[in-house]
């Protein structure tokens, strides 16, 4: 038997499976599940890409086109096309938007601001590493 006494539920430190940043959740013995933002400001490292209402009309055509398939299989299908390629095409706009902003923050109209101090640049370089990361995870 053990001289550790332990709370009911509780997984020793040693047993614990620690998530990409070394961190563990307390007394689970797992990995925290991954923190996702609510609806982060636009500008901001979790603001959506597309918001809400366009992201679920898009979502929409595609479920008719779907939904279409029994009855007309090849208009199903293109329309399934059509709604594939607004998706990448808003999406891709949408990043190219975020990247403009990004640069902008650290950047001046005429090159590399010298008034931009480390913070400014260390969250900028945050907020770059972030959409990355949403991107790759597509």
């Amino acid at each position: 038997m053990s001289d550790v006494t332990r709370t009911p539920g509780t997984v020793p430190a040693a047993t614990r499976t620690p998530d990409a940043r070394g961190e563990t959740a307390p007394g689970t013995g797992q990995a925290p599940a991954p923190h996702r933002p609510a609806a982060a400001p636009e500008g901001t490292a979790g603001a959506r890409l597309l918001p809400h209402e366009e992201s679920d009309k898009l979502g929409q055509r595609l479920h008719h086109a779907v939904a279409g398939f029994v009855d007309e299989p090849r208009a199903a299908v293109e329309e399934a096309d059509r709604a594939l390629e607004e998706i990448a095409a808003r999406l891709t706009d949408a990043v190219n938007r975020r990247h403009h902003t990004l640069r902008a923050s650290w950047q001046g109209s005429g090159g590399p601001a010298a008034t931009t101090d480390t913070e400014q640049l260390r969250l900028v370089l945050r907020d770059y590493r972030a959409l990355a990361d949403r991107l790759l995870r597509i």
